[in-house]
């Protein structure tokens, strides 16, 4: 008879089917699928001072920001264009007034621009742009995460807004 220390065989039996099996995976091949080795891929540099020539944030960065022009008509349809652009990409920093006061914003210290504020609503459409495609101090640059036609939108919601005192 078996000690009671000992598993009952039925339960050894199977452990040592687990461990058959398990052995007979080759999870080292894995790296060779095809989905994995794309991103193995090895891209060449780019020469010193290219760019692209529409799109990409280096035509954005070279550019005076006073130079800029909304090219978006200012109407119902882009204002609540940028309202909704609003609502996805900065009421989380700036709040559903856009005061600074958003539910993620009020872990900042200084807490986000309060875009009411006077010296947002003073500065050109061109400057507001430009700070929200490259980033300013602690503002991240959305250039990559939302499109041009949103941030130009984005421009004229916010210089819709009332300024409060």
């Amino acid at each position: 008879m078996i000690g009671k220390d000992f598993p009952p065989p039925r339960i050894l039996f199977f452990v040592l089917l687990f461990l058959l099996l398990c052995g007979g995976c080759n999870y080292g091949r894995m790296y060779d699928q095809e989905s994995v080795r794309t991103y193995e891929t090895v891209i060449p540099d780019m020469p010193e001072g290219t760019f692209p020539v529409c799109g990409g944030t280096e035509v954005l960065k070279k550019a005076d920001p006073r130079s800029l022009r909304n090219p978006l008509p200012r109407n119902e349809d882009t204002l609540k264009q940028g309202e909704e652009a609003y609502k996805y990409f900065c009421i989380q920093c700036h709040g559903p007034l856009a005061d600074g006061y958003g539910t993620v914003g009020q872990s900042f210290a200084p807490l986000p621009t309060n875009l009411q504020d006077k010296s947002v609503q003073r500065q050109t459409e061109g400057e507001i742009f430009a700070k929200i495609g490259l980033g300013y101090r602690r503002h991240p640059p959305l250039a990559s995460t939302v499109s041009k036609e949103d941030r130009w939108a984005l421009v004229h919601f916010i210089r819709n807004l009332e300024t409060k005192e």
